[in-house]
């Protein structure tokens, strides 16, 4: 086996709800001593002495492991850093059964198809775990059987995320994000109580497109709804939801999943029309800008798609770039905007920033009036006295 420049082997594995997990077990027992690359890596992976884990996106698999190394990094570009700083040795992919002489990625696209590319150019190994439960997806999924090395047959269902209960605040949200959501506007939006409620509001819309680096249970709603443009492909990276949603993408001719340098591109994403991206935060300051990547300094995931999202709709012609989150955060009782970050930014420039307290107009407003919105629209009411006391000594006139 090829190995790093420190000697060490990297493997890069399927994230998200696609992990492996059987072909990992096995790679884990055979290899002392490797590096693991994973984004939004679950709960179960490897994490023992002699393994390095390392990620641009991190998932609670690997948030609280001492063993971590953290690559801040664009989700676009993160197929750039893996043919250039952490060049992979092995790539462990799970795919669909093969049919017709080729597998596809499925549910997991994303940085998997760089990742082989990279793999292949080093001379390394392409590792598959087959399952038939991995729904055939089109597009950038499929994959020639002779680019796997070696595989193992499976019989496992793909896991689902944990059913998150929308709350009052998320619906009212919702709402007032969905009034910024025109018909025919194409969308990107995550996973979550926030996204969930948005897209609840938007099934009485017409002519919707999905373009995003994920999806969820939230667009197959859309669709049965009657809300999507049946002549607009459904354009992602990665998916993962309930059974439903698994069955519903196999060999589905809407649904066309592409490699993470399409779907991330910003400028891609400005050519999509009228691009509403909406994605959610940890904390944002009155300057405007958003922290969704730490905690108290720690990472707790990173910059994903939302840098890459952002930039692409504010180029869109009648696009948007949305930040939504509670006003307040119950479980450290705690507001959500905050005078000034203290830690770096995630993203900036937004178009509104949306609470369940109100929405803030941000393109096309000076600073001390985006500063007074956030104020008085955003925060929490028991928070306002504060934040406009510490914004007028930023040097706002609030």
């Amino acid at each position: 086996m090829l190995a790093g420049l420190d000697g060490v082997p990297r493997v890069v594995v399927s994230g998200n709800f696609a992990t492996p997990w059987q072909v990992l077990r096995v790679l884990d027992a055979a290899l002392a001593e490797y590096h693991l690359f994973a984004l939004n890596a679950q709960p179960g992976i490897p994490d023992r002495t002699g393994v390095t884990l390392e990620s641009a996106f991190v998932g609670p698999g690997m948030r609280k492991s001492d063993r971590l190394r953290y690559l801040p990094c664009r989700l676009s570009l993160v197929p750039s850093l893996l043919a250039t700083a952490l060049p992979p040795d092995v790539v462990v992919i799970h795919t669909s059964l093969p049919a017709g002489g080729t597998v596809s990625l499925g549910v997991e696209v994303n940085v998997l198809p760089a990742a082989i590319a990279a793999v292949r150019a080093r001379g390394g190994l392409v590792v598959a775990q087959l399952n038939r439960h991995m729904p055939y997806t089109y597009g950038d999924a499929v994959l020639g059987e002779d680019e796997i090395d070696l595989a193992l047959e499976v019989d496992e269902p793909l896991p689902s995320p944990w059913a998150r209960p929308i709350s009052d605040a998320h619906e009212s949200i919702g709402e007032r994000v969905a009034a910024l959501v025109p018909d025919a506007a194409t969308l990107q939006l995550g996973i979550g109580g926030v996204p969930d409620a948005v897209l609840g509001q938007l099934r009485g819309r017409r002519r919707l497109a999905v373009w995003s680096e994920m999806f969820s249970d939230g667009v197959l709603g859309l669709e049965q709804a009657g809300a999507l443009d049946a002549d607009r492909p459904i354009t992602a990276s990665f998916a993962f939801g309930s059974a439903e949603l698994y069955a519903w993408l196999d060999r589905n001719p809407r649904v066309r999943m592409l490699r993470t340098e399409k779907t991330n591109d910003p400028g891609l994403i400005s050519r999509r029309a009228a691009m509403v991206s909406v994605n959610g935060a940890l904390q944002v300051d009155l300057f405007a800008q958003a922290n969704a990547a730490r905690v108290h300094g720690v990472i707790y995931s990173g910059f994903g798609g939302q840098t890459d999202f952002v930039v692409g709709a504010l180029h869109s012609p009648g696009g948007r770039a949305i930040i939504a989150l509670p006003s307040w955060h119950p479980k450290a009782n705690v507001s959500t905007v905050v005078p000034r970050l203290a830690g770096p930014v995630t993203s900036f420039q937004h178009s509104y920033i949306v609470s369940e307290q109100g929405t803030a107009i941000i393109w096309g407003s000076d600073a001390s009036n985006q500063a007074g919105q956030l104020v008085d629209r955003v925060a929490h009411p028991s928070a306002r006295d504060e934040l406009r006391q510490a914004g007028r000594a930023l040097g706002f006139r609030i």
